[in-house]
């Protein structure tokens, strides 16, 4: 019961930070809110009668106490650039990105945990150097030049793939919006011709992002299986005559597993608030793309939100390592 208590504080203490660092970011930048809304033209009374609206002619430590009343009440504000609530902007977002990640951290770590453990077993021999050289490289290329490459080989030239956006224009407006989720919503409305447009134009940025993401995963894996490997339990094993796919598998994969989860949840989160360049690249409407447009447009209520909801996730997914922790090895509870 201490335990749950100290991770509900930590929790706590943690999200104040948070909330601290977002709201000095707001103050700090070198935009000027009012001048956004008013514009250049404004008359000095109508600045100043917004100003105070705003409540930017209280004292620090009030504003603060009001940013903090209104986040717990979902209130974030309008978004200047449309003109809606900002919390209703990025729930129309971030499914979109919510959908690419999911694809690209289930392909990193479908490809990079059996790569990582082929490596540690084949530790410097050709098959360990091959993977090693294959993880650099998608660790070393920048993704918005693996994006565009992407785009001109399997879209432009061979056409196997969806180019930019969510699907084909030909089917904007189909599928009722009821999750958000296009994959969901297609399927669930039947339209399988817009389902299939959009894993069409999915494949693509999700690969790439998943790419990158395994090489990440990649050398994380070969590092705690080599650590196992050199372990007295897995030698005696082998003594014994037990199979090396057994010892790795069963043994001393068994081991990491734990680690696993943090490194994939991390990893997750990297891709949710970070797909902001392939997002890019591809047109693709999602999280990322908002945050673009909310920084070259001075949005410090979108922006500021979205800061907040960054570290919003990665605070939930280091609970779901803990929790997962706890389930894996029984060892931590």
């Amino acid at each position: 019961m201490a335990g749950i208590f100290r991770q509900l504080a930590t929790i706590g203490v943690t999200l104040l930070g948070l909330l601290i660092l977002t709201f000095v970011i707001g103050r700090i930048m070198p935009v000027d809110p009012v001048r956004a809304i008013v514009g250049e033209e404004a008359t000095r009374e109508v600045y100043e009668n917004v100003y105070r609206q705003l409540g930017l002619d209280k004292p620090m430590w009030q504003q603060f106490l009001y940013y903090i009343r209104d986040v717990l009440s979902l209130d974030f504000g309008t978004s200047l650039r449309t003109g809606q609530p900002v919390a209703q902007d990025i729930l129309q977002v971030l499914p979109a990105t919510i959908e690419l990640a999911t694809l690209a951290i289930v392909i990193g770590a479908g490809v990079g945990i059996p790569m990582g453990v082929w490596a540690a077993v084949y530790k410097d021999k050709w098959q360990d150097q091959i993977i090693r050289v294959i993880s650099l490289t998608g660790h070393s290329m920048p993704i918005f030049w693996t994006g565009m490459i992407g785009l001109l080989v399997f879209y432009a030239a061979l056409g196997w793939v969806g180019g930019s956006g969510r699907m084909s224009q030909f089917y904007i407006g189909v599928v009722p919006d009821r999750t958000g989720f296009l994959l969901i919503d297609s399927a669930l409305a039947g339209e399988w011709e817009v389902f299939k447009s959009a894993i069409n134009h999915l494949i693509l940025p999700a690969s790439l992002l998943g790419y990158s993401s395994s090489a990440y995963i990649t050398r994380m894996t070969r590092s705690f299986m080599l650590d196992q490997l050199n372990q007295e339990y897995v030698t005696t094993a082998r003594v014994k005559g037990l199979s090396a796919r057994r010892t790795v598998w069963s043994h001393a994969f068994g081991n990491i597993k734990v680690q696993l989860v943090t490194i994939i949840a991390l990893a997750y989160g990297s891709l949710l608030e970070g797909a902001v360049l392939i997002e890019t690249v591809f047109a693709w409407p999602g999280f990322g793309q908002y945050l673009t447009s909310t920084l070259r447009m001075g949005d410090m209520n979108a922006l500021m939100t979205c800061v907040l909801l960054v570290g919003v996730i990665f605070i939930t997914l280091n609970l779901i390592s803990d929790l997962l922790y706890r389930a894996f090895d029984p060892r931590t509870r």
